[in-house]
């Protein structure tokens, strides 16, 4: 196993890693709407939802794969009403139609809207 770090995504806020490579796949963890520059995350559920898929292709290289090897995502979002919103921006990157759950969540880190996890192959 191999932890991930990378200066291209935020920072972890709490007792765990951005992501891990292990049996020849790379798991992120959870990525935000946040810029990793300035810690700030945009308003409205597109522009954050273009931060978190951004956030997840950086640890993804990072670990050494790309979203076209992307497998199986799973996204929160906080409210199902911008469902259709998400998925317009979410279409954009994961252009392989990996294997998806996406479930509304009551809150998510930082009051945001969105956040996304992925794992992939290497």
């Amino acid at each position: 196993m191999k932890m991930i770090q990378t200066d291209k995504a935020p920072a972890a806020i709490g007792p765990y890693s951005q992501g891990y490579e292990a049996g020849g796949f790379v798991f992120t963890s959870g990525q935000i709407g946040v810029d990793p520059v300035t810690g700030e995350a945009p308003e409205g559920i597109e522009a954050q939802a273009e931060l978190s898929c951004s956030n997840v292709a950086a640890v993804l290289e990072a670990g050494g794969t790309d979203l076209t090897r992307v497998i199986k995502t799973t996204c929160f979002i906080a409210d199902m009403g911008d469902f259709a919103a998400f998925n317009k921006v979410y279409e954009k990157y994961f252009t392989g139609k990996p294997a998806r759950s996406c479930v509304a969540v009551k809150t998510l880190p930082k009051g945001l809207l969105c956040e996304i996890e992925a794992v992939a192959e290497k």
